[in-house]
């Protein structure tokens, strides 16, 4: 389980989500502004951090950059607000954020964005340590950890995918996200519904990155 920060100038709120997150048997610290987020943040390292945007003394977008600009960004932050425009949602992404949710936040909705938030940092936190063992002097060696590391993150079975970094970015990203979908889909036995959930995107746009990136569906559904 994880060490969840709530920032939110609402007591209401914060009672509200720290019962939510204690009953999914998360630790959870309260801040009730962006000084008291500062303190904390200081001292520890929550594994995530649930923001309000709209706070009396530091709005929470300001915080994110605070962060960000002193390299204290190391976690996945979700914002909350219920009055934010798209303009300010997308600056926050921008900056670093990892998600967005409109109060009032549905339960649903909050354990989603906080499990896909956990799973991406682990996931993120795995392939980092991979690379850094594998680093090599010759700064173009293949590295063949990256689905190494996935599998490691969700208790599976071992993959081994090699990825040849001496290439353009866009060959590379692209050899990257095929393999990460085909991990997922063989990892949710070929089921669009659950694949969407666990990646953040809608049917429709994965269906068309999917076959963008040259995906075998059937494959997945043959590994099963």
């Amino acid at each position: 389980m994880a060490n969840i920060l709530v920032v939110d100038d609402e007591l209401g709120i914060r009672d509200l989500l720290s019962e939510i997150l204690n009953d999914e048997g998360h630790t959870v610290e309260l801040a009730e502004n962006a000084s008291q987020a500062r303190e904390i943040r200081g001292r520890t390292r929550p594994d995530l951090v649930l923001l309000d945007i709209w706070m009396p003394d530091t709005d929470g977008v300001t915080l994110l950059k605070e962060w960000s600009a002193a390299g204290l960004l190391t976690m996945p932050v979700i914002m909350m607000s219920g009055h934010a425009t798209i303009d300010t949602a997308v600056d926050a992404m921008r900056i670093g954020a990892q998600a967005f949710l409109e109060k009032p936040i549905t339960l649903q909705k909050l354990l989603k964005a906080v499990e896909q938030g956990l799973a991406r940092e682990q996931v993120r936190q795995a392939v980092a340590a991979h690379l850094t063992a594998a680093r090599a002097p010759v700064a173009a060696a293949p590295v063949a950890v990256v689905m190494t590391a996935m599998s490691e993150a969700h208790n599976s079975p071992q993959e081994s995918q090699m990825f040849d970094l001496d290439r353009p970015l866009r060959d590379a990203r692209d050899a990257f996200e095929k393999a990460y979908f085909e991990f997922h889909l063989t990892h949710e036995s070929g089921s669009m519904t659950r694949v969407a959930e666990k990646t953040g995107l809608e049917r429709t746009h994965l269906y068309r990155k999917l076959k963008q990136l040259g995906v075998d569906l059937t494959r997945s559904k043959r590994n099963s």
